[in-house]
């Protein structure tokens, strides 16, 4: 088969459990990349200033699908994003508050805001996610990507079903682990970006392998020929999957990528 696109996942998927990969390895790989003219883009969740971090002098090279979508960027230069209306944010917020066991996390361009009220435990552990972070006193002060909301682990598919049930018209709520909620406008995710990036460089579904672990990936490895989902994956995303790659703690994607240019078979992991 012949790769033109590689797209990855961040938390659960690239990352380890320290947030952290192989950065040696990885860089022997982009190099292989670059060589065969195959793009590499990172699609998260996360904050597009977040994701950059990751990857040192290269970052301006990549291409990002960030928030889930929401901001698509490509060599430093933005190709797409997308505004929750405003009309929306009202009724959105309505329903958000009723539920007290969700914190509440808004995403936009510039930065990521938490209410003046939060906790300053909440704070620093959003702060492992986003780096630019900032308390505001109503959220409807920002111009705004997605919401990522934060709930007990264990009530996260039953809050996601709960928010579709009562607010799915307006936005679509998908699990990102780590008990996480992200809102996102509907039809904008992160299979969308990946297909605005294959425009771009005429790149077919079947030249695209992608990795990810939780809900907000599913769109994405349906749309990919090449789709993998993490051993250490929720179910759901495993039952969508053509392919299963080893546990993020395993370096998982490097290990897909190392058969790959080995001319070795990645899909009997």
């Amino acid at each position: 088969m012949t790769v033109k696109l590689i797209a990855v996942d961040m938390d659960g998927t690239f990352l380890n459990e320290e947030i952290q990969y192989d950065v040696e390895r990885f860089f022997k790989q982009y190099l292989k990349m670059k060589e065969r003219g195959i793009r590499f883009v990172v699609a998260s969740g996360n904050q597009y200033e977040q994701l950059k971090s990751f990857f040192g002098e290269i970052q301006e090279e990549i291409s990002y699908v960030s928030e889930n979508g929401a901001l698509v960027v490509n060599q430093g230069q933005e190709v797409f994003s997308v505004d929750i209306p405003k009309k929306n944010i009202k009724l959105i917020l309505e329903e958000l508050v009723t539920h007290h066991n969700l914190s509440i996390v808004l995403c936009g361009k510039e930065s990521t805001y938490v209410l003046e009220r939060v906790s300053a435990d909440f704070v620093e552990t959003v702060n492992k996610y986003y780096q630019r972070l900032n308390r505001i006193s109503s959220f409807e002060l920002v111009e705004d990507l997605k919401f990522s909301l934060s709930c007990p682990d264990e009530e996260t598919i039953q809050l996601r079903n709960l928010l579709y049930s009562k607010i799915g018209e307006i936005i679509t709520p998908v699990s990102s682990g780590h008990g996480s909620i992200d809102l996102i406008v509907p039809g904008f995710h992160k299979a969308y970006g990946i297909q605005l990036l294959q425009q771009k460089w005429n790149v077919k579904d079947d030249e695209t392998m992608a990795f990810g672990d939780s809900g907000n990936d599913i769109d994405m490895l349906k749309h990919v020929k090449h789709g993998f989902a993490m051993e250490n994956g929720s179910e759901e995303v495993k039952n969508v999957a053509k392919y299963i790659a080893p546990s993020h703690h395993d370096s998982g994607v490097l290990e897909i990528l190392d058969k790959y240019f080995a001319n070795h078979d990645p899909f009997n992991m």
